[in-house]
């Protein structure tokens, strides 16, 4: 049995579910002041992209003022300086077209929790109600890391700059909002098409296939795309 019959025996398809074609889902991107929300840094520039049956559509892109200093070493990272955000609008300035946006839409991002916890944070801020408020506005959520954790077993990584690497997806603008967000959104419809192969078309099997660890494996499924359509 060949590398790509092993790696479908373990899907478990749920056909009465809701087809992946269907869904709308927002794919979302945030650059920061560091990596702790609970700690207390913020968020400095926020993207997302609208993704519907393939097709990818930049919505919302801004700088965020955070309100606090940006640490050197996230300045020399993401190019994003105290000085380019002291006239952007606050979160809560924007919160509200943000929300718009994100609103009844699946949650995608890669490394959804990181994103989600950011976004979580700064909505409850927002509303004054604490962390929590942002699961009212997008109860559901995706991780594109955790797909590629299950789909690409046989990449070594799947970080966003791997997975780019294997679909031959550029990203002009790394570590940036917009361009980060975009290329997950192509990220995503690959993925998705990668699904299609495996037996994986409703949202519901997807999201429990992509939340099951599993040990990595070697050689390459026969069914994903791959750079050269392989």
């Amino acid at each position: 049995m060949g590398n790509g019959a092993r790696e479908q025996s373990d899907v478990t398809t749920d056909e009465s579910g809701t087809p992946h074609g269907d869904v709308d889902f927002v794919v979302v991107d945030v650059e920061t002041t560091g990596t702790g929300a609970i700690r207390g840094d913020r968020v400095t520039e926020v993207a997302a992209v609208h993704v519907k049956n393939g097709v990818v559509t930049p919505a919302f892109a801004s700088l965020v003022n955070p309100q606090r200093p940006i640490p050197w070493f996230i300045s020399d990272l993401t190019g994003i300086d105290d000085a380019m955000v002291r006239d952007a609008p606050t979160f809560a300035d924007i919160a509200g077209e943000l929300a718009a946006h994100l609103a009844g839409r699946v949650f995608v991002a890669h490394n959804a929790a990181f994103d989600w916890g950011f976004l979580d944070a700064e909505f409850g801020r927002v509303a004054a109600v604490g962390a929590g408020v942002f699961k009212t506005l997008v109860p559901s959520r995706l991780c594109t890391v955790r797909l590629a954790r299950r789909l690409l077993q046989h990449l070594p990584r799947r970080n966003l700059d791997a997975v780019c690497a294997h679909y031959g997806i550029g990203n002009d603008g790394r570590h940036r909002a917009a361009g980060d967000a975009v290329a997950t959104a192509q990220v995503l419809v690959k993925l998705l098409a990668d699904a299609d192969r495996a037996n994986l078309r409703s949202l519901e099997s997807l999201t429990r296939y992509a939340a099951v660890r599993r040990p990595k494996r070697r050689g390459t499924p026969s069914w994903t795309e791959g750079a050269d359509g392989a």
